[in-house]
């Protein structure tokens, strides 16, 4: 079973029967530095962290499918995690009105949704 590591609340609830969830509550710089984390212990990137159109400081909620398996530290996910890292902190997070949190879960349930169909 997969691990998917997310701030989404929307994404818990759907997908906590299927796949192993990491919910986390914190931004989206912070799922990708959790995500950093256990790839360095061995596990490796499943979808790519930042996805779809959405800019980083356009979004609340980042999913991201990793490897249960532990297979060593994969040289490639090392690489995207940090890249991806780099990127959202040159993009600061923008002061987005509470009345979008829900419609930015919407976005990210569907963008991981149909990772997980594949």
């Amino acid at each position: 079973m997969d691990i998917l590591v997310t701030n989404n609340p929307l994404v818990q609830a759907q997908y906590q029967s299927d796949v192993k969830v990491e919910y986390t509550d914190t931004n989206l710089l912070g799922v990708l530095t959790k995500v950093r984390d256990l790839i360095h212990k061995g596990h490796r990137l499943l979808t790519h962290p930042l996805s779809g159109s959405v800019k980083p400081n356009e979004t609340l909620y980042k999913s991201v499918l990793i490897t249960e398996a532990k297979d060593g530290t994969d040289a490639q996910s090392v690489t995207i995690i940090e890249e991806c890292i780099i990127t959202a902190q040159k993009f600061p997070p923008k002061n987005l009105p509470e009345q979008y949190k829900h419609d930015m879960q919407v976005v990210d349930l569907s963008l991981i949704h149909t990772a997980l169909q594949k």
